[in-house]
Protein backbone atom coordinates (compact mmCIF):
# COMPACT_ATOMS: atom_id res chain seq x y z
CA UNK A 1 0.00 0.00 0.00
CA UNK A 2 1.40 3.38 -1.19
CA UNK A 3 2.13 6.33 1.64
CA UNK A 4 -0.76 7.73 0.25
CA UNK A 5 -3.08 5.61 0.77
CA UNK A 6 -1.76 4.42 4.11
CA UNK A 7 -2.74 7.80 5.29
CA UNK A 8 -5.61 8.47 3.90
CA UNK A 9 -7.06 5.52 5.67
CA UNK A 10 -5.73 6.15 9.00
CA UNK A 11 -7.88 9.68 8.76
CA UNK A 12 -5.26 11.93 7.62
CA UNK A 13 -6.78 14.56 4.89
CA UNK A 14 -4.92 14.69 1.77
CA UNK A 15 -6.75 17.34 -0.91
CA UNK A 16 -6.23 16.02 -4.27
CA UNK A 17 -3.56 13.86 -3.44
CA UNK A 18 -2.08 12.90 -6.74
CA UNK A 19 -0.54 16.40 -6.17
CA UNK A 20 1.21 15.66 -3.20
CA UNK A 21 4.51 14.17 -2.63
CA UNK A 22 5.41 12.11 -0.01
CA UNK A 23 9.47 10.53 0.34
CA UNK A 24 10.20 7.12 0.72
CA UNK A 25 11.97 8.17 3.52
CA UNK A 26 8.95 9.50 5.70
CA UNK A 27 7.37 7.44 8.71
CA UNK A 28 3.74 7.10 8.30
CA UNK A 29 3.13 6.18 11.36
CA UNK A 30 4.39 10.20 12.60
CA UNK A 31 1.87 11.99 10.46
CA UNK A 32 -1.61 11.41 12.70
CA UNK A 33 -5.03 11.33 12.24
CA UNK A 34 -6.60 14.24 11.29
CA UNK A 35 -3.86 16.17 9.53
CA UNK A 36 -5.35 18.11 6.48
CA UNK A 37 -2.64 18.23 3.72
CA UNK A 38 -3.62 20.64 1.02
CA UNK A 39 -2.70 20.30 -3.14
CA UNK A 40 0.98 20.94 -3.99
CA UNK A 41 2.77 20.07 -0.43
CA UNK A 42 6.12 18.06 -0.48
CA UNK A 43 6.92 16.00 2.70
CA UNK A 44 10.25 14.51 3.43
CA UNK A 45 12.67 13.13 6.07
CA UNK A 46 12.78 10.71 8.17
CA UNK A 47 12.32 12.84 11.64
CA UNK A 48 8.85 14.70 9.75
CA UNK A 49 6.26 14.44 12.24
CA UNK A 50 2.90 15.81 11.84
CA UNK A 51 -0.01 15.73 14.59
CA UNK A 52 -3.82 15.75 14.49
CA UNK A 53 -5.47 18.83 13.72
CA UNK A 54 -2.61 20.67 11.75
CA UNK A 55 -2.96 22.46 8.40
CA UNK A 56 -0.42 22.40 5.93
CA UNK A 57 -0.72 24.55 3.10
CA UNK A 58 -4.13 25.57 3.03
CA UNK A 59 -2.70 29.27 0.75
CA UNK A 60 -0.46 27.35 -1.60
CA UNK A 61 2.23 24.81 -1.94
CA UNK A 62 4.53 23.62 1.40
CA UNK A 63 7.41 22.07 1.85
CA UNK A 64 8.60 19.97 4.55
CA UNK A 65 11.58 18.53 5.71
CA UNK A 66 12.34 16.96 9.08
CA UNK A 67 10.26 18.95 10.91
CA UNK A 68 7.96 18.34 14.08
CA UNK A 69 4.42 19.78 14.07
CA UNK A 70 2.43 19.87 17.57
CA UNK A 71 -1.35 20.19 17.59
CA UNK A 72 -2.72 22.62 16.10
CA UNK A 73 -0.10 23.86 13.93
CA UNK A 74 -0.99 25.83 10.73
CA UNK A 75 1.78 26.31 7.79
CA UNK A 76 -0.21 28.18 4.77
CA UNK A 77 2.81 28.08 2.66
CA UNK A 78 6.28 27.91 1.77
CA UNK A 79 9.66 25.98 2.88
CA UNK A 80 10.27 24.46 6.01
CA UNK A 81 13.59 22.24 7.34
CA UNK A 82 14.31 21.34 10.50
CA UNK A 83 12.19 23.09 12.44
CA UNK A 84 9.99 22.67 15.86
CA UNK A 85 6.79 23.78 16.17
CA UNK A 86 5.02 23.28 18.81
CA UNK A 87 1.50 23.76 19.72
CA UNK A 88 -0.75 26.46 18.15
CA UNK A 89 1.83 28.06 15.71
CA UNK A 90 0.73 29.53 12.84
CA UNK A 91 2.73 30.39 9.96
CA UNK A 92 1.56 32.68 7.06
CA UNK A 93 2.16 32.37 3.35
CA UNK A 94 5.51 32.16 1.73
CA UNK A 95 7.04 31.53 4.94
CA UNK A 96 11.14 30.16 4.75
CA UNK A 97 11.88 28.75 7.65
CA UNK A 98 15.67 27.42 7.57
CA UNK A 99 17.36 24.80 10.09
CA UNK A 100 17.84 25.64 13.67
CA UNK A 101 14.35 27.25 14.61
CA UNK A 102 11.94 26.95 17.18
CA UNK A 103 8.77 28.32 17.51
CA UNK A 104 7.22 27.64 21.22
CA UNK A 105 3.23 27.52 21.95
CA UNK A 106 0.89 30.22 20.19
CA UNK A 107 3.98 32.39 18.79
CA UNK A 108 3.41 32.95 14.72
CA UNK A 109 4.69 34.74 11.77
CA UNK A 110 2.71 36.30 9.25
CA UNK A 111 3.10 36.45 5.48
CA UNK A 112 6.60 36.33 3.84
CA UNK A 113 9.01 35.59 7.05
CA UNK A 114 12.48 34.38 6.99
CA UNK A 115 14.02 33.15 10.08
CA UNK A 116 17.10 30.60 10.11
CA UNK A 117 18.65 29.88 14.17
CA UNK A 118 15.64 31.37 15.63
CA UNK A 119 13.54 30.84 18.67
CA UNK A 120 10.18 32.30 19.28
CA UNK A 121 8.66 31.71 23.38
CA UNK A 122 4.98 31.62 23.85
CA UNK A 123 2.98 34.19 22.39
CA UNK A 124 5.95 35.93 20.48
CA UNK A 125 4.34 37.48 17.17
CA UNK A 126 5.72 38.70 13.58
CA UNK A 127 4.77 40.61 11.29
CA UNK A 128 5.16 40.22 7.47
CA UNK A 129 8.13 40.62 4.69
CA UNK A 130 10.75 40.01 7.99
CA UNK A 131 13.76 38.53 8.14
CA UNK A 132 15.08 36.96 11.31
CA UNK A 133 18.27 34.65 11.98
CA UNK A 134 20.13 34.28 14.96
CA UNK A 135 18.11 35.57 17.87
CA UNK A 136 15.54 34.91 20.91
CA UNK A 137 12.88 36.72 21.81
CA UNK A 138 10.57 36.18 24.77
CA UNK A 139 8.26 38.17 26.82
CA UNK A 140 4.06 38.69 27.29
CA UNK A 141 1.32 36.78 29.21
CA UNK A 142 -0.78 35.87 26.65
CA UNK A 143 -2.57 35.79 23.24
CA UNK A 144 -3.26 39.52 24.06
CA UNK A 145 -0.45 40.41 25.62
CA UNK A 146 2.52 38.97 23.52
CA UNK A 147 6.03 40.45 22.55
CA UNK A 148 5.83 41.94 18.78
CA UNK A 149 8.28 42.07 15.77
CA UNK A 150 7.12 44.95 13.37
CA UNK A 151 6.24 44.14 9.35
CA UNK A 152 9.73 45.09 7.49
CA UNK A 153 11.92 44.45 10.01
CA UNK A 154 15.14 42.49 9.78
CA UNK A 155 18.08 41.26 12.09
CA UNK A 156 21.15 42.17 10.88
CA UNK A 157 23.67 39.08 11.24
CA UNK A 158 26.33 39.28 8.79
CA UNK A 159 28.96 42.09 9.58
CA UNK A 160 32.03 43.74 7.12
CA UNK A 161 34.70 41.71 8.73
CA UNK A 162 32.74 38.59 7.53
CA UNK A 163 31.80 36.90 10.90
CA UNK A 164 28.29 36.01 12.40
CA UNK A 165 29.14 36.53 15.97
CA UNK A 166 25.79 38.04 15.67
CA UNK A 167 22.83 36.42 18.42
CA UNK A 168 20.36 38.68 19.64
CA UNK A 169 18.81 38.26 23.00
CA UNK A 170 15.64 39.75 23.15
CA UNK A 171 14.49 39.29 26.10
CA UNK A 172 16.26 36.10 28.29
CA UNK A 173 15.40 32.41 29.26
CA UNK A 174 15.62 32.39 33.18
CA UNK A 175 12.55 34.68 33.18
CA UNK A 176 11.08 34.25 29.96
CA UNK A 177 10.32 30.56 30.57
CA UNK A 178 8.09 31.99 33.54
CA UNK A 179 5.68 33.29 31.25
CA UNK A 180 5.13 36.49 33.07
CA UNK A 181 7.52 39.29 32.02
CA UNK A 182 6.40 42.19 30.33
CA UNK A 183 5.96 42.05 26.53
CA UNK A 184 8.45 43.56 24.27
CA UNK A 185 7.98 45.54 20.69
CA UNK A 186 10.28 46.00 18.11
CA UNK A 187 8.57 48.84 15.97
CA UNK A 188 8.35 47.86 11.71
CA UNK A 189 9.87 49.29 9.26
CA UNK A 190 13.21 48.94 11.40
CA UNK A 191 15.96 46.18 12.43
CA UNK A 192 18.25 45.13 15.10
CA UNK A 193 22.07 45.00 14.68
CA UNK A 194 23.02 41.58 16.20
CA UNK A 195 24.96 40.92 18.59
CA UNK A 196 22.36 43.27 20.54
CA UNK A 197 20.26 42.55 23.81
CA UNK A 198 17.32 44.55 25.41
CA UNK A 199 15.37 43.80 28.04
CA UNK A 200 11.51 42.60 29.20
CA UNK A 201 9.25 45.42 28.81
CA UNK A 202 11.46 47.24 25.83
CA UNK A 203 9.26 49.44 23.56
CA UNK A 204 11.82 50.37 20.36
CA UNK A 205 9.72 52.75 18.12
CA UNK A 206 9.10 51.93 14.03
CA UNK A 207 11.58 53.00 11.64
CA UNK A 208 14.93 52.21 14.20
CA UNK A 209 18.00 50.40 13.78
CA UNK A 210 19.05 49.23 17.35
CA UNK A 211 22.44 48.88 18.42
CA UNK A 212 24.51 47.40 21.16
CA UNK A 213 22.30 46.82 24.66
CA UNK A 214 19.75 48.42 27.07
CA UNK A 215 19.86 47.32 30.51
CA UNK A 216 16.65 48.84 32.03
CA UNK A 217 13.24 47.00 31.52
CA UNK A 218 9.74 49.18 30.64
CA UNK A 219 11.29 51.37 28.57
CA UNK A 220 10.20 53.09 25.40
CA UNK A 221 14.07 53.25 24.19
CA UNK A 222 15.32 55.95 20.66
CA UNK A 223 18.64 56.48 19.82
CA UNK A 224 20.55 57.36 16.62
CA UNK A 225 21.39 55.38 13.78
CA UNK A 226 24.59 56.07 13.74
CA UNK A 227 26.50 58.66 15.99
CA UNK A 228 27.52 60.99 13.24
CA UNK A 229 28.30 61.24 9.39
CA UNK A 230 31.46 60.10 8.27
CA UNK A 231 33.50 58.82 5.36
CA UNK A 232 36.74 57.44 6.23
CA UNK A 233 39.26 54.61 5.40
CA UNK A 234 38.12 51.07 6.45
CA UNK A 235 40.32 48.11 7.08
CA UNK A 236 37.03 45.07 7.11
CA UNK A 237 39.84 42.94 8.14
CA UNK A 238 40.69 44.96 11.43
CA UNK A 239 38.28 44.91 14.24
CA UNK A 240 37.86 47.90 16.96
CA UNK A 241 36.16 47.18 20.78
CA UNK A 242 34.84 43.72 21.18
CA UNK A 243 34.45 43.63 24.91
CA UNK A 244 30.80 43.80 24.66
CA UNK A 245 30.65 41.32 21.47
CA UNK A 246 32.48 38.71 23.44
CA UNK A 247 29.99 39.42 26.21
CA UNK A 248 26.88 39.19 24.59
CA UNK A 249 27.73 36.21 22.83
CA UNK A 250 28.44 34.55 26.41
CA UNK A 251 25.35 35.69 27.70
CA UNK A 252 23.36 34.08 24.23
CA UNK A 253 24.82 30.77 24.26
CA UNK A 254 24.29 30.94 28.31
CA UNK A 255 20.73 31.24 27.90
CA UNK A 256 20.87 28.53 25.10
CA UNK A 257 21.86 25.87 27.87
CA UNK A 258 19.72 26.99 30.58
CA UNK A 259 16.89 26.59 27.86
CA UNK A 260 18.23 22.96 27.09
CA UNK A 261 18.18 22.07 30.94
CA UNK A 262 14.63 23.74 30.92
CA UNK A 263 13.23 20.96 28.27
CA UNK A 264 15.08 18.31 29.80
CA UNK A 265 14.01 19.04 32.93
CA UNK A 266 10.91 20.86 33.55
CA UNK A 267 9.04 20.54 29.85
CA UNK A 268 9.77 16.72 30.17
CA UNK A 269 7.10 16.44 32.82
CA UNK A 270 4.63 17.65 29.69
CA UNK A 271 6.19 16.47 26.43
CA UNK A 272 6.55 12.70 26.67
CA UNK A 273 2.34 11.98 27.30
CA UNK A 274 2.38 10.63 23.64
CA UNK A 275 4.27 9.33 20.71
CA UNK A 276 3.72 12.87 18.89
CA UNK A 277 4.58 14.91 21.92
CA UNK A 278 7.44 12.94 23.00
CA UNK A 279 8.77 13.61 19.18
CA UNK A 280 8.41 17.49 19.35
CA UNK A 281 9.93 17.57 22.84
CA UNK A 282 13.26 15.43 20.75
CA UNK A 283 13.01 17.45 17.87
CA UNK A 284 12.85 20.81 20.55
CA UNK A 285 15.98 19.40 22.00
CA UNK A 286 17.69 18.81 18.71
CA UNK A 287 17.44 22.64 17.51
CA UNK A 288 18.94 23.54 20.91
CA UNK A 289 21.53 21.65 20.22
CA UNK A 290 21.94 22.81 16.82
CA UNK A 291 21.73 26.38 17.77
CA UNK A 292 24.77 25.51 20.18
CA UNK A 293 27.10 24.27 17.38
CA UNK A 294 26.14 26.91 15.34
CA UNK A 295 27.31 29.45 17.76
CA UNK A 296 30.50 27.82 18.86
CA UNK A 297 30.85 27.72 14.96
CA UNK A 298 30.59 31.65 14.56
CA UNK A 299 33.05 32.47 18.01
CA UNK A 300 35.30 29.84 16.56
CA UNK A 301 35.49 31.75 13.74
CA UNK A 302 35.24 35.44 15.17
CA UNK A 303 38.46 34.21 17.04
CA UNK A 304 40.33 33.37 14.37
CA UNK A 305 39.79 37.01 12.60
CA UNK A 306 40.93 38.33 16.15
CA UNK A 307 44.11 36.97 15.89
CA UNK A 308 44.11 38.25 12.28
CA UNK A 309 43.13 41.58 13.40
CA UNK A 310 46.33 41.29 15.57
CA UNK A 311 48.46 40.28 12.81
CA UNK A 312 47.70 43.35 10.83
CA UNK A 313 50.64 46.54 10.67
CA UNK A 314 49.56 49.80 11.86
CA UNK A 315 47.82 51.71 15.27
CA UNK A 316 45.66 49.36 16.75
CA UNK A 317 44.02 51.27 19.75
CA UNK A 318 42.07 47.95 21.07
CA UNK A 319 45.32 45.57 21.05
CA UNK A 320 44.92 44.82 24.47
CA UNK A 321 41.71 43.96 24.97
CA UNK A 322 41.94 41.37 21.67
CA UNK A 323 44.91 40.24 22.94
CA UNK A 324 43.01 39.10 26.39
CA UNK A 325 40.50 37.66 24.35
CA UNK A 326 42.79 35.76 22.64
CA UNK A 327 44.52 34.32 25.44
CA UNK A 328 41.29 33.84 27.74
CA UNK A 329 40.25 31.66 23.98
CA UNK A 330 42.91 29.58 24.16
CA UNK A 331 42.62 28.97 27.65
CA UNK A 332 38.90 28.60 27.73
CA UNK A 333 37.82 27.38 24.63
CA UNK A 334 37.38 23.34 25.77
CA UNK A 335 35.83 24.45 29.03
CA UNK A 336 33.19 26.31 27.14
CA UNK A 337 33.26 23.41 24.49
CA UNK A 338 32.01 21.43 27.77
CA UNK A 339 29.62 23.24 28.79
CA UNK A 340 27.89 23.35 25.30
CA UNK A 341 28.06 19.90 24.64
CA UNK A 342 27.25 18.68 28.34
CA UNK A 343 23.88 17.21 28.54
CA UNK A 344 23.24 15.47 31.79
CA UNK A 345 24.34 17.98 34.77
CA UNK A 346 24.24 16.46 37.65
CA UNK A 347 22.05 15.99 40.49
CA UNK A 348 19.45 19.02 40.10
CA UNK A 349 19.40 21.46 43.61
CA UNK A 350 17.05 20.01 46.07
CA UNK A 351 14.51 22.90 45.91
CA UNK A 352 13.92 22.47 41.79
CA UNK A 353 13.66 18.45 42.29
CA UNK A 354 11.11 19.61 44.60
CA UNK A 355 8.92 21.91 42.38
CA UNK A 356 9.44 19.21 39.76
CA UNK A 357 7.85 16.63 41.39
CA UNK A 358 4.92 18.87 41.92
CA UNK A 359 4.23 19.74 38.56
CA UNK A 360 0.97 18.05 37.18
CA UNK A 361 2.32 18.07 33.66
CA UNK A 362 -1.22 18.62 32.43
CA UNK A 363 -1.68 22.24 31.14
CA UNK A 364 1.96 23.66 30.39
CA UNK A 365 1.39 27.71 29.80
CA UNK A 366 -1.33 27.65 32.85
CA UNK A 367 0.89 25.45 35.12
CA UNK A 368 3.62 27.50 34.62
CA UNK A 369 2.36 31.16 35.03
CA UNK A 370 0.56 30.13 38.00
CA UNK A 371 3.78 29.05 39.89
CA UNK A 372 3.72 30.30 43.27
CA UNK A 373 6.52 33.06 43.67
CA UNK A 374 9.38 31.41 45.55
CA UNK A 375 8.88 28.60 43.16
CA UNK A 376 9.57 30.89 40.38
CA UNK A 377 12.56 32.74 42.32
CA UNK A 378 14.03 29.65 42.46
CA UNK A 379 13.80 28.44 38.74
CA UNK A 380 15.29 31.65 38.00
CA UNK A 381 18.15 31.25 40.18
CA UNK A 382 18.63 27.82 38.91
CA UNK A 383 18.61 28.89 35.15
CA UNK A 384 20.76 31.60 35.04
CA UNK A 385 23.19 29.31 37.56
CA UNK A 386 24.00 28.09 33.77
CA UNK A 387 24.18 31.80 31.94
CA UNK A 388 26.76 32.55 34.73
CA UNK A 389 28.79 29.51 34.10
CA UNK A 390 29.25 30.21 30.49
CA UNK A 391 29.84 33.96 30.88
CA UNK A 392 32.52 32.72 33.30
CA UNK A 393 34.09 30.07 31.08
CA UNK A 394 36.98 32.48 29.51
CA UNK A 395 37.80 34.15 32.50
CA UNK A 396 41.17 33.09 34.31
Amino acid sequence: MSAKNILSSKGVILIESDTIHIADDVNTGNITAGAVIHPGCRLSGAELSIAGDCVIGAEGPATLRNCQLAPGVELASGYFEKATFLDGFRAGSGAHVRPGCLFEEQSSIAHSVGTKQTLFMPWVTAGSLINLCDCLMAGGTGRSDHSEVGSSYIHFNFTPHNDKATPSLIGDVPRGVLLNQAAIFLGGQGGMVGPASIPFGTVVPAGQIWRGEHAKPGQLVVKSSMPRAMAQPFEPKRYKGIIGIVRRNLRFIGNLVALDQWYRVIRARYMLSTSCRERCHNGAIQRLREMLTERLKRFDQFAANIERSLSLSGENPFQSEQREFVKCWDKGRDKLVSLIGTVERGPLPAEIERIVSSLAGDDYLSEIQSLPNDWAEAVTAWLYSYVEEVEASLGE
